[in-house]
């Protein structure tokens, strides 16, 4: 009894506390940060795409023989959406209306400055592929490096998913950040450490508002950070919009949800967008939002 006694109080009082330590240390590994190096994994590196006289353009769906996958093509303000049969000619039309509808000039608008960005999405060839569904597959991935090998595609937009608003409004501006505002204005918007957008998504994370988490599946530590550039610099634009009330998500890795409550808590991040933003973008309006329901 008095072994059985002796056993119990050695893992109580020494194996015990030492195993939850070992558990806790492991947990802390897991932990991801937002490190300095940052790859622009996809942006074409030399901007020598075609910019023509009419930047604003919005173009016909056009079909297309040059890709195994993708028949047809729209063209709006720079970014090019692409599409196989099983994409709606409706879809692909409403996605260019909403591009559109985001360089609307108003008394607010930078014309000159806008005019670089969309210039700048020109030049480095900036595509959109659409694809129907959220189930991937191999020939997906297939088909995307066939169009990421020349075009700069930095995610995708599917139709018929939940939150289609969101889906949409999102990936657009995935492009517009990543290729248009890091070109246009490095210092505020760059994909780089030296950035506003970087201290400011690093106060965000530290903060417990952006969690991070979930990108521990991303091996690449460049293109990780990346990716977590990437999606900060959307929930700022779109929670300053206030969409998320009425168009999802209800849940998602940042907890902030209106632009006050932005404006509050992360005030850096919000003098970022409205410092920026309103010069080049525009919030799309109500009608052209409802076209996605």
């Amino acid at each position: 009894m008095a072994l059985k006694t002796f056993i119990k109080q050695v893992f109580h009082y020494y194996l015990l506390p030492t195993f939850f330590v070992i558990i806790l240390y492991s947990c802390k590994q897991e932990n991801i940060t937002l490190g300095n190096t940052v790859t622009l994994d996809c942006i074409q590196k030399i901007g020598d795409g075609n910019v023509p006289d009419e930047l604003y353009q919005l173009g016909e769906i056009t079909p297309i023989d040059s890709y195994s996958f993708f028949t047809k093509t729209i063209n709006v303000c720079g970014i090019t959406l692409i599409a196989g049969d099983d994409i709606s000619n409706q879809f692909m039309e409403n996605v260019a209306m909403m591009i559109k509808d985001m360089f609307v000039i108003n008394e607010n608008t930078d014309t000159l400055l806008q005019q670089i960005l969309l210039t700048n999405l020109y030049k480095y060839k900036t595509f959109i592929p659409l694809f129907y569904g959220e189930k991937e597959s191999l020939n997906r991935d297939n088909v995307m490096e066939e169009l990421d090998n020349i075009n700069s595609v930095c995610d995708i937009i599917m139709e018929d998913v939940p939150d289609q608003v969101m889906e949409v409004v999102e990936h657009v501006l995935h492009h517009l950040t990543d290729i248009g505002l890091h070109h246009t204005l490095q210092k505020k918007w760059g994909l780089s450490s030296s950035s506003t957008l970087f201290d400011v998504t690093q106060r965000a994370i530290f903060s417990g508002y952006y969690d991070i988490s979930q990108y521990t599946d991303i091996s690449d530590l460049g293109v990780r950070n990346r990716v977590i550039l990437q999606e900060y610099a959307y929930w700022i634009i779109y929670t300053s919009w206030d969409l998320r009330h009425h168009y999802g998500p209800s849940h998602s890795e940042w907890s902030i949800f209106t632009a006050n409550e932005l404006h509050s808590k992360l005030p850096e991040s919000y003098v970022l967008y409205q410092e920026t933003i309103p010069s080049v973008l525009t919030c799309p309006s109500k009608e052209t939002l409802g076209l996605f329901f």
